[in-house]
């Protein structure tokens, strides 16, 4: 199964997907290209140590050239890590539905943006980190799996996120291997 990732930022659960791929912990999944909105990246420079072909897309360019990379290279699966852009529903019907997103909250709670900040606000004893299928809306495509991070007493955004983060990179190469074996496939396939 060929993939996409798509970043904005440090890339670090495009690391750790690579760092799986290398180990043999996703199965039939092999990461083809890295995309980014953000030619700064720091992805970026993990792409080109591992010899993954990378390209940087403007926002005046995305729409144009996202779909001619993605079928160029054969992709089947996107990935989102950390990608800080609203995904097209042309991109969705392009894709067929085969693009997941990991999101450092319990999904449906905390959806978007500054989650860290507001689960220590909420006083929720836990928070954690999601993977699903993406949909038209913000976090709001069906759950796929999700692992449970304890708050704990002391906690501030920093240390939350770093324990999720951990999570993150246990949970996304689980997932992917999961899709590429066959045992989970996008929410509109599922069989009624």
């Amino acid at each position: 199964m060929n993939l996409a990732v798509l970043i904005s930022g440090r890339g670090s659960n495009f690391s750790s997907l690579v760092d799986a791929q290398k180990k043999g912990q996703i199965g039939v999944a092999d990461i083809k290209i890295l995309i980014s909105n953000n030619a700064s990246a720091k992805g970026i420079d993990y792409a080109k140590k591992n010899k993954i072909p990378f390209f940087v897309l403007s926002d005046k360019e995305w729409e144009s050239e996202i779909v001619s990379l993605l079928e160029k290279h054969k992709i089947q699966l996107v990935c989102l890590a950390g990608f800080m852009r609203i995904i097209s529903p042309e991109l969705i019907n392009f894709m067929k539905g085969w693009i997941v997103n990991i999101h450092p909250s319990l999904l449906p709670a905390f959806p978007g943006l500054n989650v860290h900040q507001r689960v220590l606000e909420s006083k929720f004893p836990f928070s954690g980190c999601t993977v699903h299928w993406v949909d038209e809306g913000v976090d709001t495509g069906p759950i796929i799996d999700q692992r449970v991070v304890p708050v704990l007493k002391g906690d501030d955004e920093e240390k939350l996120s770093s324990r999720i983060l951990k999570e993150e990179h246990k949970l996304y190469p689980s997932v992917v291997k999961k899709i590429a074996d066959g045992d989970f496939v996008p929410f509109f396939m599922e069989e009624k």
